[in-house]
C-alpha cells in the first residue's frame, strides 16, 4: 500500500526473510520438526544484510538469496536488485543490529493485535509453507512469542512512527507517503542547488576535454546545428563529428614508451597502449552510431550494448536492457552517447573503475558537464563542444536538435523539443 501510494520510480522492496542463514545439517533436522528458533537475531545473517543495503544505497546492483521456506535452505538462484529513488527494508529484526539501524534514514514499527498475529501465521504456514496447524502452534507458543517478547517489542521505542492496526490505519500510510515525499524533494532540491551554485561559481571541471574548435570543427557543428540541414548531411557531418571525437578520446588513453625496429634497421623510439583492453559501450540507439567510427580506428576492440529509456510518465531513466563483455572490470571503457548518470551506474556495478571510463557525447551543456562531474569526479568527460544553457524542460541551448530522430529519420514526441541523446542530464 505504501509503494502505491508513493507513486514513485525505482522503489525497491527488501525483506529480511531472503537472509536466514545458511543452516548446517543438524539445525536442518531440528528446522524439520519445529525446533530450531527461526525468530532470533542469529537466525539471520546481518553482515550480508548491512553490505547488501550500503551498496542499495550507494546506487549499486546487489545479489539477494532466495530462501526456501519449506526445506529451510537457499536455493542455487540469486536476484538481482538495483540502487532506488526509494528502499523500503522490512522484517521483524529490522531494529536488532546498532549497525543496520544508522542505515535507515526513517524506522517504522507496525503493531498488530496478538490474536491476528497468530491467525496470520497459521495461514501463512498452512497455506504457502505446507506446515500442520499442530507444528505451527508449537512453534509460535516455543519460539515466536517469546521472540517477540524479548527481541521486538522492546525495539518499538526505536521506532521514529509506530502504526497500530497495520494496512487498516490508512491515516498512518499517508503520513508516512507524504514524509517520503517532503525527503525526495528536499534531496532534489539540495542537488539542484548544488549543480546550480557549480554551474554558476566554478569553472568547468579538469575531467572535460573539448575537441579543439578548429574551423573544421566549426563547419561542421554548423552544418549538424542547421535545421535546413538534409538528413544526409547531418549523417554525414556527425560520423565525421564522432571520427574526431573517437580519435581524441584515444590520444586520452595511458601510453607508455618503447623502441622498435624500422625496415632500415634503425631504432625507433615510439608509444604503446598500456592498458589490458579498450572496451566501447554503446547507449542504444544513439550511441551506436559511434559504433563505426570506433571500430575504424580501434582494432579488435569488444563492443557492449546497453539500452535505456526514459519512462514517458515519470521522466526516470529505466534498464531494459544489457550485454557487456567479460572481465569488463580490467579495460579502458568508452561509453558512447548515453542517458549518462545511470549508463555509468551501470558500468560500476560491473565493477569498471570510475577512472577508465570514458564518457563522449557528441554535444554537451555547461549543467550537464557540472551534473556528471558532482555524481561521478573520477569518471573523464570528452565531447565536441559545450553550450552553455539548457531551457526550462534541460534541453541543450542552442543545441542540436533530437539526435536520434535526425540521425535516423524518426518522429519525436511533441513535446520533446531538444536532444535525447547528446547529454543534457
Amino acid at each position: 500500500m505504501i509503494i502505491e501510494a508513493l507513486d514513485v520510480p525505482w522503489v525497491v522492496l527488501l525483506s529480511m526473510d531472503s537472509f536466514y542463514k545458511v543452516l548446517t545439517k543438524q539445525q536442518q533436522e531440528q528446522a524439520a520438526s519445529n525446533d530450531f528458533n527461526f525468530d532470533h537475531p542469529d537466525a539471520f545473517d546481518f553482515d550480508l544484510i548491512i553490505a547488501t543495503l550500503k551498496k542499495l544505497k550507494q546506487g549499486k546492483s546487489v545479489k539477494i538469496p532466495i530462501y526456501d521456506f519449506t526445506t529451510h535452505s537457499r536455493k542455487k538462484e540469486w536476484k538481482t536488485l538495483y540502487g532506488a529513488n526509494v528502499i523500503i527494508f522490512e522484517g521483524i529484526m529490522a531494529f536488532a543490529d546498532k549497525e543496520l539501524l544508522k542505515l535507515l534514514d526513517l524506522k517504522i514499527f507496525v503493531d498488530t493485535d496478538s490474536d491476528i498475529r497468530l491467525v496470520r501465521r497459521l495461514r501463512r504456514d498452512i497455506s504457502e509453507r505446507g506446515r500442520d496447524i499442530e507444528g505451527v502452534i508449537k512453534q509460535y507458543n516455543k519460539f515466536v512469542k517469546p521472540a517477540f517478547d524479548q527481541y521486538i517489542q522492546p525495539t518499538m521505542r526505536l521506532a521514529d512512527i509506530v502504526v497500530p492496526r497495520g494496512s487498516g490505519n490508512t491515516v498512518a500510510i499517508d503520513l508516512i507517503v507524504q514524509h517520503v515525499h517532503s525527503q525526495l524533494e528536499e534531496r532534489e532540491l539540495s542537488v539542484r542547488a548544488a549543480l546550480a551554485s557549480a554551474h554558476q561559481c566554478h569553472p568547468l571541471p579538469q575531467t572535460l576535454s573539448v575537441l579543439k574548435s578548429t574551423p573544421q570543427v566549426r563547419g561542421m557543428h554548423t552544418i549538424i546545428r542547421n535545421k535546413e540541414t538534409s538528413r544526409d548531411e547531418f549523417i554525414f557531418y556527425s560520423k565525421r563529428l564522432m571520427r574526431l571525437l573517437i580519435e581524441h578520446a584515444l590520444s586520452l588513453l595511458p601510453f607508455q614508451s618503447c623502441t622498435v625496429q624500422t625496415p632500415q634497421g634503425q631504432d625507433y623510439e615510439g608509444r604503446t597502449y598500456s592498458g589490458k583492453q579498450i572496451t566501447g559501450v554503446s547507449i542504444l540507439r544513439a550511441g551506436e552510431t559511434m559504433e563505426p567510427a570506433l571500430r575504424a580506428v580501434c582494432k579488435d576492440v569488444r563492443i557492449g550494448t546497453i539500452l535505456i529509456q526514459t519512462n514517458c510518465n515519470t521522466g526516470e531513466p529505466e534498464l531494459h536492457y544489457l550485454r557487456l563483455p567479460k572481465d569488463i572490470s580490467e579495460d579502458h571503457v568508452i561509453l558512447m552517447d548515453c542517458t549518462v548518470l545511470m549508463a555509468v551506474r551501470v558500468l560500476l556495478d560491473h565493477d569498471v573503475p570510475e577512472d577508465k571510463i570514458f564518457l563522449l557525447s557528441l554535444l554537451m551543456a555547461e549543467m550537464g558537464v557540472h551534473s556528471v562531474a558532482y555524481a561521478f569526479p573520477r569518471v573523464k568527460i570528452i565531447t565536441t563542444a559545450v553550450d552553455k544553457k539548457v531551457n526550462d524542460l534541460f534541453r541543450i541551448i542552442p543545441g542540436i536538435g533530437n539526435f536520434g530522430d535526425r540521425y535516423f529519420g524518426t518522429d519525436a514526441p511533441p513535446d520533446w523539443s531538444d536532444d535525447e541523446d547528446a547529454l543534457s542530464t
